[in-house]
């Protein structure tokens, strides 16, 4: 009876020292008996298109929603994007899989999980990134344009700019910039300058908090004793960095969505673009809180799940359609 329970705890020693030094030999996730077409759905990240609709809050931002045939435009620009992004997700998942399956949460990713083989999402992306840039240049050249500098940047940040300290999130940033300047070239119409900066100094508060997020998350890990695999980027940051980048680029997002809502005329007498400054600051700061608790590896995650930013943000929406519905 003893030798049996011996050979019990020596059987789950392995077992036991491989979960707490992170899973350094990669084993595939759990089967999850994913049919193939449900694995494509899973590796296009619906749940992440959400960042695309930037697209259509740059023609909005401009007052171009209702005039003619724009948003049929704008609307086709986003599903393209969508496709875009759809595409580069499935070619990083093929890059990224061995290192998707020491990650908490990645590793039940179809390609990393077996679900999706590398060749059938290679072949997704491929086909998804055409599509996308074929309608792109569809709607216009300069969009087209724009479609092939976001799949330039986002390809090359998988490549290179993402090991590369700060660039990594001014990449991050770029990419979100695109989708404006894509919502503008769409349209078309010419954006502000000042939108642009906000766009800007958002993303990379957006990004800043990723970084932060997942540098929180790797160093509890490694105080409880685990050894785990992380960016090497993340050796040159420290959580001080990272919130001085936080509390900057916060503070200029809302220094340029100010001096932009103050340049934008009052429509029948009411201040509706300034009165929306308010909802924006709620929405920084619940998001930095959010951050600085952990949160915001995920964005969209953030986004789907707190309530003060859901409220926060439909008021703001409400408030700025009302406003553009007033100038037009």
């Amino acid at each position: 009876m003893r030798e049996a329970k011996a050979a019990a705890v020596t059987a789950e020693r392995p077992l036991e020292s491989a979960h707490r030094i992170g899973q350094l030999v990669p084993a595939p996730a759990e089967a999850s008996r994913r049919s193939p077409v449900a694995a494509a759905l899973i590796t296009m990240r619906p749940q992440q298109w959400v960042k695309n609709l930037l697209v259509i809050a740059a023609a909005g931002a401009a007052g171009a929603l209702g005039h003619d045939d724009v948003p049929g435009r704008v609307g086709v620009a986003f599903f393209a994007f969508c496709l875009l992004a759809s595409g580069i997700y499935a070619i990083n998942d093929v890059r990224d899989a061995r290192e998707d399956r020491l990650h908490p949460r990645k590793r039940n990713r179809p390609v990393a999980a077996g679900d999706l083989g590398r060749r059938a999402a290679t072949v997704l992306g491929i086909a998804l990134m055409a599509i996308g840039l074929g309608l792109c240049v569809f709607i216009a050249p300069l969009l087209g344009l724009v479609g092939a500098g976001y799949l330039a940047l986002t390809l090359s940040y998988t490549m290179i700019w993402r090991h590369l300290l700060l660039l990594d999130i001014i990449a991050i940033g770029g990419g979100f910039v695109l989708r404006a300047v894509a919502g503008g070239a769409a349209a078309p119409v010419a954006l502000s300058r000042w939108f642009l900066l906000v766009v800007t100094a958002a993303a990379v508060f957006v990004a800043a908090g990723k970084r932060y997020a997942e540098l929180r998350r790797t160093e509890a890990a490694a105080g409880n004793g685990e050894l785990v695999k992380r960016r090497r980027v993340l050796e040159g940051y420290s959580e001080f960095r990272l919130r001085v980048i936080l509390a900057a680029s916060a503070a200029v997002a809302l220094f340029a969505y100010s001096v932009w809502a103050f340049q934008i005329p009052f429509a029948d007498g009411v201040p509706w673009r300034l009165l929306t400054i308010p909802l924006f600051a709620i929405c920084l700061l619940r998001y930095g809180r959010l951050i600085l608790a952990g949160a915001g590896e995920a964005p969209e995650d953030v986004l789907f799940h707190d309530r003060v930013l859901q409220v926060a943000g439909l008021v703001w929406l409400i408030l700025f359609a009302l406003g553009v519905h007033a100038a037009s």
